[in-house]
């Protein structure tokens, strides 16, 4: 079943059942924007998630620049938000879906399977001409839903720096190409990628129009990936990779883990290699 969801039958569904609509624009060079655009248009009674207060827990030594919160802080967050594993989750961001991936990857890993990204975003959703509303939505607060978490969704340094040198892993890379080489690096302290990686933008599992692609244009877009092989997917610090994380799960490939903690997280130890392409 797919991760996706039109407007058209998230609109259905909001119309029928117990659905909780999640905001998740977020801006990393003006931490306020999305809050702020979500204050003036939503989805009706949509509430807001804050990248970095909400789907992030604090930066430590290790980790990298977005580790993931604590798993009873997030049970609360999803409480307050009126969430519980018998609520459908829709989220969404405005255009290409980054940030409602992050959540949508976390809620699969926390065992809460009702949960999709909306095709499109608010942009698709105001085209279709359905109603937004601004201000803040007060939920009813839920009981804390119940996490069972799937671990094998998730690894970090050490499995990393294991798989790629047995060379039994494909290892995913979702950063653009001037940062996998090397040739640029606005916000790690190191450039270049992990030994071994293979490079695919996250941006390529979306259309201009910033809907998902098909499952049969992602199936081409891995087509270089055997489905039978692991493959561990990472990005600066764990955001974006979940657009190739939904990408790899939409053309079929069962075996899929996010590097948490990314290259942010694998040059927090000095003796990790970082390799560079010409």
């Amino acid at each position: 079943m797919s991760n996706i969801i039109s407007v058209t039958k998230a609109k259905e569904l909001s119309d029928q059942k117990d659905v909780v609509f999640v905001d998740c624009r977020f801006d990393l060079a003006d931490k306020e924007a999305g809050r702020e655009s979500y204050l003036k248009e939503h989805l009706p009674e949509a509430v807001y998630f804050d990248l970095e207060k909400h789907l992030s827990g604090p930066v430590i030594t290790h980790g990298g620049r977005h580790p993931l919160p604590e798993l009873g802080y997030f049970q609360n967050v999803l409480a307050e938000a009126g969430i519980s594993q018998h609520k459908i989750v829709i989220a969404y961001d405005q255009n290409k879906s980054a940030m409602s991936a992050r959540l949508l990857w976390m809620l699969k890993f926390c065992g809460l399977d009702m949960a999709y990204i909306l095709d499109g975003g608010l942009d698709a959703w105001k085209e279709a001409g359905y109603p937004t509303q601004p201000g803040e939505t007060t939920p009813k607060k839920e009981v804390l839903p119940e996490f069972n978490i799937h671990h094998e969704m998730a690894c970090g340094a050490a499995y990393v720096k294991r798989k790629s040198g047995e060379g039994k892993a494909v290892l995913v890379d979702s950063r653009n190409y001037k940062r996998f080489s090397g040739q640029e690096e606005p916000i790690d302290v190191k450039s270049g990628h992990i030994p071994g990686a293979i490079q695919f933008e996250w941006m390529n599992v979306y259309r201009e129009n910033g809907t998902w692609k098909s499952k049969a244009e992602l199936t081409a877009l891995y087509a270089d990936i055997s489905s039978s092989n692991e493959v561990i997917v990472y990005c600066g610090s764990g955001v974006t990779a979940a657009s190739n994380v939904i990408g790899l799960w939409e053309a079929g490939f069962l075996n899929v883990k996010l590097y948490v903690g990314s290259f942010s997280d694998w040059i927090s130890y000095p003796d990790n290699e970082v390799a560079v392409s010409d």
